[in-house]
């Protein structure tokens, strides 16, 4: 097999693993499933990845990169970059936010711990950008004082995390009367940053 006809197959695998966790949740990411969908033996994925958590990692990583592509176009679009360092977080919150309930399959394999730890395929060097992203939003927006920004930057980020799950699960509407995440939001802000007014 050629060189370009191995790339393209890899490349197929991940884009019948990107297209079941979408329609079929992450339950579906078997390697018989995936194999099935490329149209190729159940053994055929090993070839070029040597393990399943390193085809989950090579599916993870396409949610990670649009999830930073969304990311980057709500810094720019939404927020504009003359906007105050409040408001540009709160675009990229809103952009987490609306990834994670518009992919939710995706959203919850891309924090799946066990390839978060292996560092399959660089996922590490794929997320953390954009926590730097976050972490200087942060930085910008809060006074400097008490805790550091990449720690305020970790509790804002558990916390949008957190609202991301409880929202899908229709929690956190249920318990608040909520309509929308968007007062959720301005309360995670406020609790981490300080009132806007402030």
């Amino acid at each position: 097999m050629s060189g370009e006809q191995d790339t393209g197959l890899r490349a197929r695998l991940v884009d019948v693993g990107v297209e079941l966790v979408a329609t079929r949740g992450v339950q579906a990411l078997t390697l018989r499933e995936i194999a099935r969908g490329a149209g190729v033996s159940h053994g055929a994925p090993r070839r070029y990845f040597p393990t399943h958590v390193a085809l989950l990692s090579a599916i993870a990583r396409r949610g990670f990169e649009e999830l930073a592509a969304e990311a980057e176009a709500a810094l720019a679009d939404g927020a504009g970059q003359d906007a105050d360092a409040r408001t540009r977080l709160k675009a990229l919150c809103r952009a987490y936010l609306g990834f994670a309930e518009a992919h939710r399959g995706m959203f919850e394999l891309m924090f799946r711990h066990d390839l978060l730890e292996s560092n399959g395929l660089g996922l590490r060097e794929t997320s953390l950008p954009l926590f730097d992203v976050l972490a200087g939003l942060v930085a910008e927006a809060r006074p400097a004082s008490g805790a550091g920004a990449r720690v305020v930057a970790g509790a804002l980020w558990a916390n949008l995390h957190g609202i991301a799950q409880l929202w899908g699960w229709g929690s956190l509407g249920l318990a608040t009367g909520a309509e929308d995440v968007g007062a959720l939001l301005d309360a995670a802000l406020d609790a981490h940053l300080g009132p806007a007014d402030a």
